[in-house]
């Protein structure tokens, strides 16, 4: 009897992960098309194909499941990005600049930067948004010192993959008006030359 009990709960739990997961990803496209005005839960538990009741089952607040679901797709681009250099980046610092670019100008940065202004206007959801950009950031700043071969003992370098990340991020900023793609391929490259020089 425990034993068909167990083999039941497996895909119980595989169900409601699947599902969890469904609504983070309908959460960041909601937020990232919508803003945080309109992604309310109903409208991302209708994009997941869940009812409302599950939802708020997985997530109790609105602000529970916006911070987990930019969290959620952060940590998967993070994966994304270690995966595109399996054996390390082998010195190809274009390559390694020109993905963390794409850290910022896809869907999650839009989402996130949906996420910041609300933050802005919204005393709870402040910290919580403030203390999960600064973890993100952290994350984000070790791969780049990592795949980039960065020293960071010496003087100046961490400023230097800091400011890659900053650039970055603007980068992302102003392909939300417009497609940049021309001009950041240009400055993606300009940036792989100056960290050749910095960091060799």
């Amino acid at each position: 009897m425990s034993a068909v009990t167990t083999a039941d709960r497996v895909p119980k739990q595989d169900r409601s992960r699947a599902t969890r997961q469904r609504l983070l990803a309908a959460a960041v496209a909601c937020l990232a098309e919508h803003g945080w005005a309109g992604s309310t839960v109903s409208v991302v538990a209708e994009r997941a194909g869940v009812s409302r009741g599950a939802a708020q089952h997985h997530f109790p607040t609105r602000e529970d499941l916006f911070t987990a679901a930019v969290e959620y797709v952060a940590e998967e681009r993070s994966d994304a990005l270690r995966a595109l250099f399996p054996e390390g980046a082998a010195g190809d610092r274009h390559a390694v600049v020109a993905a963390l670019v794409d850290l910022y100008t896809g869907p999650l940065f839009r989402a996130a930067l949906h996420l910041w202004v609300a933050a802005s206007d919204e005393e709870q959801l402040r910290p919580r948004v403030t203390e999960l950009e600064a973890r993100v950031g952290r994350e984000t700043h070790r791969i780049a010192v990592e795949l980039l071969g960065a020293d960071e003992t010496r003087p100046g370098v961490r400023e230097t993959v800091q400011g890659l990340l900053d650039m970055a991020r603007g980068l992302g900023l102003a392909n939300l008006l417009t497609d940049d793609a021309p001009r950041r391929d240009r400055v993606v490259a300009q940036w792989a030359a100056l960290l050749d020089g910095a960091l060799d």
